[in-house]
């Protein structure tokens, strides 16, 4: 059945659901009113999912009205622990849907990937159909759960140094937020971003990335049931170039949040500028690994393996550039590529699959023009370097993950993002080195460090000049710890206490305590 606000479907695991395909303002699922469409393709087989509404200005503009209602007459001055209980009935739904959700963000995003980050950890291999059930689902509902703690907890400051007056500080939300998310990890990110913005009392116009909407727009019923008013949160899908825009520049939004590609952040920094919005941005990178010769190799290998090649590549810190001292090199790369092919590459609803397609036609091309690029540089292809045309009798979007083996600076591929499954590795002779090679970059989102000498591992922790450091691991994350970047890779945190505090205000209080001036 389909109608134009909802279809049902089936996803290829067999799972049946109605799949919502409207726009989702004021708790109501209206169509654009501009008449936009998006088709969501698959990547598995590139076959069509499902068309859902795109948001326009207008549209844009209704979800900006709802929410600036919602937030003046409701949500703003609800008691906190109500917000808190509210925001812990999605996580709550998020549980109950958690199945059907896995397989959406299987069908619509190819996941096959393997996701730390989440914690306590375990190295397990693969991101399949299970393991989004059991990382990525658990990671959204434990971000709104940690949040939902938090909405009672904003607090200010007393300051009285002075008998004659009082001063206190509190910590008010901004009001309307825009939030903008990429598409390689689309429910993860829908928590990011709603479950501080709305636990510290603001409204929110979420816009889902347009490769990926549907559990998006299926997260979306949830709210309603969840009991959360009407306006307080609205999910609006559409393309970049006119929603997105649309919601980095509206007059009556006081926040953007944005998680996405470096030259997009630049986008929307100057067109928040215009009304001197908040901005929080976390962008691209090129995390560099170093693995200094004292390292555990076996476990720097299965480290080094997870922390590019999950999620097909496509993940914002993903330690890209591997950085091995010379006297463990050759026995790291032999290996390190003995991992790296021994991975399955196959239909990500296949219990043993490790990687999945990459998640669009273009992403897969841009992935391929750097394996020639590479290759042109003078880098060394150890291994993959081609597309699969086909997997289990399926055309689809796969790449061999691919090394490439003596690598210098001031080559392409150890300076741009790929977000692929694409590693660069080169040797280094001394620390100093090291550090120097892995500072030489214009991103600073992660950086990851393997030695068994735990003072060295601080000292090269501190010079790194990224927003998260790992030792002896790479990409784990947890909900409690800010994650941000340094240099062009974002401005601001998510995560911890920092996320929320970003979306939030403080405002001074000065009160006259004496009789007479």
């Amino acid at each position: 059945m389909t109608t134009d606000l909802f279809a049902t479907l089936t996803t290829p695991n067999g799972v049946r659901y109605s799949q919502p395909l409207g726009l989702f303002i004021n708790n109501e699922w209206v169509e654009s009113r501009e008449n936009d469409r998006i088709v969501s393709v698959s990547p598995i087989d590139e076959s069509e999912i499902c068309t859902v509404h795109g948001a326009g200005a207008l549209d844009i503009d209704d979800a900006v009205k709802a929410a600036r209602q919602a937030f003046e007459q409701s949500w703003r001055d609800t008691d906190a622990s109500i917000r808190g209980d509210l925001i812990n009935k999605l996580a709550q739904l998020i549980e109950k849907h958690a199945d059907t959700l896995a397989a959406i963000e299987t069908w619509d995003n190819g996941t096959a990937y393997f996701s730390l980050r989440i914690s306590p950890l375990t190295c397990i291999p693969g991101k399949t159909i299970q393991a989004a059930r059991y990382e990525d689902i658990p990671e959204s509902i434990n971000v709104l759960k940690y949040y939902a703690g938090w909405a009672d907890k904003l607090t200010g400051q007393l300051i009285s140094n002075n008998p004659h007056k009082l001063a206190y500080t509190t910590r008010e939300p901004l009001g309307v937020c825009g939030a903008i998310i990429p598409w390689n990890f689309p429910l993860s990110m829908v928590a990011y971003k709603v479950g501080p913005a709305l636990a510290a009392g603001n409204t929110m116009v979420l816009k889902p990335a347009e490769q990926t909407p549907l559990s998006a727009l299926y997260f979306a019923q949830l709210v309603k049931e969840a009991g959360l008013p009407p306006g307080v949160l609205n999910i609006v899908n559409g393309y970049g170039r006119k929603a997105g825009v649309a919601i980095a520049e509206h007059p009556d939004i006081n926040k953007i949040s944005f998680t996405g590609s470096t030259p997009t952040g630049r986008e929307i920094m100057k067109l928040a500028s215009t009304t001197m919005k908040r901005v929080t941005l976390e962008t691209g990178g090129k995390s560099p690994m170093i693995i200094l010769k004292d390292a555990d190799i076996e476990q720097a290998v299965q480290w080094a393996h997870v922390g590019i090649m999950s999620n097909q590549g496509q993940v914002c810190s993903a330690t890209s550039r591997i950085f091995v001292h010379k006297d463990i090199y050759d026995d790291f790369i032999k290996r390190y590529i003995e991992k790296v092919e021994s991975a399955k590459v196959g239909d990500p609803f296949e219990s043993d699959t490790f990687q999945g397609p990459q998640v669009t036609r273009s992403q897969f091309e841009r992935v391929l023009s750097y394996i020639e690029c590479g290759k042109q540089e003078g880098a060394t292809l150890a291994t993959g370097g081609s597309a699969y045309k086909n997997v289990n009798g399926k055309q689809g979007l796969w790449i061999s993950p691919t090394v490439f083996t003596n690598v210098e600076e001031n080559m392409k591929i150890s300076q741009e993002e790929v977000f692929g499954p694409f590693v660069v590795i080169s040797k280094f002779s001394t620390e100093e080195e090291a550090i120097q090679r892995a500072n030489n970059s214009s991103f600073g989102l992660g950086g990851a460090v393997f030695t068994q000498d735990i003072t060295k591992a601080h000292v090269i922790a501190r010079r790194l000049e990224t927003g998260t450091v790992w030792i002896n691991s790479s990409n784990d994350a947890d909900v409690r710890v800010p994650f941000g970047g340094h240099k062009q890779s974002g401005i601001g945190h998510e995560l911890g206490e920092l996320g929320i505090l970003a979306y939030t205000t403080s405002k001074s209080v000065h009160v006259n305590l004496a009789s007479k001036l």
